[in-house]
């Protein structure tokens, strides 16, 4: 089976992966040629949708999370799913500034090495975009395993295997590997019904508290158990 496919069924399971695969050359700007675009676009998105003017570090790192995550997700929901790994480079995944959709065409397959592929991705976009973020490499590569875990995360509560997606994400980073500086590190919280909900904090900063203070994601070192489980109930 092309691996075009497998990165089609994905597509159709996740509703919030905003990506369209294609079998033509990708259509939108190159991240590692004009950073600067992605960042204003998002910029722009941000005032539209909140209301707010933030610094353009904080939209680089709003841009630069959302594309670390549709990355991460793309190389590892095949692998989730089908033990296949994308092999997805810089050049193959491309962004419409207008939409803040992306389309990808992959290059094949990578073999099954999740981490090394991803790596090997993601070692020149942070490169590029750090200098927009004001952040240093271990924040970004914090950042870019959260994204990691998160997708897996997510695509586990997709097809109600939530215990398989938390598993999975925990076995590739049990802890720090390789460029990512910490692990999964899932927790469960006991709601005052006596039912447990999984947890984790995150190891580097989405910047989400920096557009809405009072509402740091769940995830956000800002945000206590006890906000957490509110959110869940």
């Amino acid at each position: 089976m092309p691996v075009t496919d497998v990165l089609r069924r994905l597509t159709g399971l996740c509703d919030v992966l905003d990506v369209h695969v294609t079998d033509d050359e990708p259509a939108g700007v190159d991240l590692l040629t004009d950073p600067g675009a992605f960042v204003d676009a998002e910029a722009a998105r941000i005032e539209t949708r909140y209301g707010v003017r933030v610094p353009r570090h904080v939209a680089a790192s709003r841009a630069l999370h959302d594309y670390a995550w549709s990355a991460a997700l793309l190389m590892s929901g095949p692998w989730f799913l089908e033990r296949r790994v994308p092999l997805v480079r810089p050049q193959d995944l491309r962004a419409d500034l207008a939409t803040a959709s992306y389309q990808v065409r992959p290059a094949g397959d990578a073999g099954d090495d999740l981490l090394g592929a991803l790596t090997a991705h993601l070692e020149p976009v942070l490169a590029a975009f750090a200098p927009l973020t004001r952040r240093g490499s271990r924040a970004l590569w914090g950042m870019a395993g959260d994204d990691l875990v998160s997708g897996l995360w997510y695509l586990g509560r997709v097809l109600d295997r939530e215990d398989d997606g938390i598993r999975a994400a925990s076995e590739l980073l049990p802890g720090p590997v390789g460029r990512f500086p910490a692990g999964a590190a899932f927790r469960n919280l006991t709601a005052p019904d006596g039912s447990c909900h999984p947890t984790r904090t995150r190891a580097g900063c989405c910047m989400f508290y920096a557009i809405r203070p009072t509402e740091a994601c769940g995830t956000c070192p800002r945000t206590p158990d006890a906000e957490r489980l509110r959110r869940i109930g």
